[in-house]
């Protein structure tokens, strides 16, 4: 993704919904404007797919993915009618985080705001639970 890069509400059918409700995973207001306007340059709807990957020095990293649709296990968090994506193998990894979107001179980008990483690498990447 070229992109480096948030009133919260939950939306999925079934079991999803109330584990993305129960974790309390919710989208920002600046990562909600920022999917709006990535929207509106694309002339599509977008979506942010968020995932914890194995990786980087710390043990774990984020994905951040710009995407047109969802699959169908997909918990999907809503603020100001724009989505964020999690799979249900990341969402534990995610709980109280805070999915947000910050311009600042280090650049703009999707950041995680995660109560549970206990560390993270020197450059912010990677991080430890």
């Amino acid at each position: 993704m070229t992109e480096r890069s948030t009133d919260f509400r939950v939306e999925t059918t079934g079991d999803a919904g109330t584990r993305a409700a129960a974790h309390g995973l919710t989208l920002s207001s600046a990562a909600a404007a920022r999917l709006r306007h990535l929207s509106e340059a694309k002339g599509m709807p977008l979506m942010l797919r968020v995932a914890v990957d194995g990786g980087g020095c710390s043990g774990f990293q984020y994905r951040f993915d710009l995407v047109g649709s969802a699959d169908d296990d997909d918990i999907r968090i809503t603020t100001d009618d724009r989505t964020a994506l999690v799979d249900p193998v990341s969402l534990p990894f995610l709980s109280g985080s805070v999915i947000d979107f910050v311009d600042d001179l280090a650049g703009a980008q999707f950041v995680i705001r995660n109560p549970n990483a206990a560390s993270s690498c020197g450059c912010g990447v990677s991080f430890s639970i």
